[in-house]
């Protein structure tokens, strides 16, 4: 088995972050496989060198170790765009030049009702879908997967979390109306989340994928990005979230969740998986 935890260096770690992190280390060691660290920093604009070195002290603190040296995404574009590119001369990619409010505003015509909700908010109403597509894959634009082209056969992947187990099955019907066609590279960006983390899961041949139940829904897209681009699929562990008093998620602005407040404040690391529940 290999687990992986895949944080972005853009705000402290919460509580969270210390039971997925911790969770899926010691699926690792139950099964004597590995537990890898990788920074996930694609978005260059919000990640910053303090906060990755303190994901470094905070997983220490936790006591959790990995193999070093610790993959970057910033140094994979290479990857990425390869990537792209066996998907665009599949014919499976197009440009979108759309900004989100047009999008809300096509996918909100009052002849359609209330918008449909994906993984990424709105779904896509497919304004560029059919639009001239040039020869040969642009760069500095947003491109988009063609859900209808893409989306070939039901998409499978096993499922070991907490809330939901077993084989999970998802439609091509579903994958269309209910994910649409997702941006699978941003025009500030070169690539995207989903992406990104596909590639890479397959690059350090993950096994098994443990995470918040909040990216569930964001499975199916990997599942079928990893068959286009014939890559392995691992197991995925979606586990509960944790929440603050309220029962509201955790978010990296919540400052008095962070792992580095409770350290300050005197508690062990053993204190903090008490709290979490570990």
């Amino acid at each position: 088995m290999k687990t992986r935890f895949a944080p972005s260096p853009t705000g402290p770690l919460h509580l969270g972050h210390a039971y997925s992190a911790c969770l899926a280390a010691s699926l690792a060691q139950e099964a004597e496989g590995r537990f890898l660290l990788r920074i996930e920093n694609i978005d260059q604009g919000r990640a910053r060198p303090e906060w990755e070195a303190q994901i470094y002290d905070d997983l220490t603190w936790l006591g959790l170790d990995w193999p070093r040296p610790v993959m970057h995404q910033s140094a994979r574009m290479a990857a990425y765009e390869a990537a792209l590119r066996t998907l665009w001369q599949a014919g499976l990619l197009y440009p979108c030049t759309c900004q989100r409010r047009d999008i809300l505003e096509a996918a909100s015509a009052p002849q359609d009702g209330a918008p449909a909700m994906g993984p990424d908010g709105v779904v896509y109403p497919g304004t560029c879908r059919d639009k001239p597509k040039p020869t040969e894959m642009p760069s500095g634009t947003a491109l988009r997967l063609d859900m209808r082209r893409a989306a070939q056969g039901t998409v499978l992947f096993e499922e070991r979390g907490l809330e939901k187990s077993g084989t999970i099955h998802v439609t091509p019907d579903q994958m269309i109306h209910q994910i649409g066609d997702i941006v699978l590279a941003r025009r500030d960006m070169g690539t995207s989340y989903h992406l990104a983390v596909t590639v890479d899961d397959a690059a350090q041949g993950i096994t098994d994928v443990v995470r918040g139940v909040d990216l569930f829904e964001a499975t199916a897209i990997h599942v079928l990005l990893q068959r286009l681009l014939g890559l392995a699929t691992p197991r995925y562990h979606h586990h509960a979230l944790i929440r603050d008093d309220s029962g509201k998620r955790l978010a990296k602005r919540d400052d008095a969740r962070a792992i580095a407040t409770y350290r300050d404040a005197g508690l062990s690391a053993k204190d903090v998986k008490a709290l979490v529940g570990l």
